[in-house]
């Protein structure tokens, strides 16, 4: 059973605006934890683009700086990526990705243990 689980994408043309979620409360948090959101198309490898530690202190790629929030509701132990003015590039699946300790910068996958399944996001031009 996936202890990460992911919602809300979809398809939508560019401008608009989505948000995807992901379910976390079969993962066990630790007191100090960084959350993220990757995303990965057949083109490119995986690329982290924000996260969010026990803090609330954020980061995020230049690719989506700007254009995405990434938040989470500690108590229903969800995280939350609000995508705003999306672009054809920002297609792909998007994963949320947890591990204990600091959140590394550059977001780089080999330092995130747990995963989700993913969510598809389509922008059309």
């Amino acid at each position: 059973q996936a202890q990460l689980v992911e919602s809300g994408g979809g398809s939508v043309q560019a401008g608009g605006s989505l948000r995807v979620q992901c379910d976390a409360s079969e993962y066990a948090l630790s007191n100090y934890y960084c959350m993220a959101w990757f995303r990965q198309t057949p083109e490119k490898e995986r690329e982290g683009i924000a996260s969010i530690n026990e803090y609330d202190i954020t980061y995020y790629a230049d690719s989506v700086q700007g254009r995405f929030t990434i938040s989470q509701d500690i108590a229903k132990k969800t995280l939350y990526l609000q995508m705003d003015d999306l672009k054809p590039e920002d297609t792909g699946t998007y994963y949320c990705a947890a591990r204990p300790g600091q959140c590394p910068r550059p977001i780089v996958n080999d330092y995130f243990r747990a995963w989700g399944q993913g969510t598809q996001v389509t922008v059309s031009p």
